[in-house]
Formats: structure tokens, C-alpha cells, sequence
């Protein structure tokens, strides 16, 4: 009987703590923010073809920038 009542008291404990919200403040954290959509932009590429971001939608896009500064 005893072990039912400490099984059922930590069942309890344990529903609690699952159904409050985190209190991030304690934790030192910060709740996910999605990512901003970048912004719109075109650029030419080695053609001279204009190339703009809205051309790409659902597209893996990586832009490596480089220059010789």
C-alpha cells in the first residue's frame, strides 16, 4: 500500500511539472523564434544573368561571398 501512495504521489508531482510552463527566466534560456525570410535581393551571375531570390522559393539556397580585399 505504501509503495501505491509514493507511486501515486510522484505520478502527481510529475503531471504538474509537465502541464505549468517552463519559467524560462529561471532556466536562463529563450524560447525557439523561427528564422526572419531573408530579405529580397538579385545579383548577377557570371553570365550577366540577373538572378533574384523570389526565382529560388523552395530552393536549398547558399550564398558564398567572396572577394579579394
Amino acid at each position: 500500500m505504501r509503495i501505491l501512495t509514493v507511486a501515486l504521489a510522484v505520478l502527481m508531482l510529475t503531471a504538474q511539472s509537465i502541464a505549468a510552463a517552463p519559467n524560462w527566466a529561471a532556466l536562463d534560456m529563450s524560447p525557439y523564434e523561427p528564422p526572419k525570410p531573408a530579405p529580397s535581393f538579385a545579383l548577377p551571375d557570371l553570365d550577366g544573368k540577373v538572378t533574384r531570390l523570389e526565382d529560388l522559393r523552395g530552393k536549398v539556397v547558399v550564398l558564398f561571398f567572396w572577394s579579394t580585399w
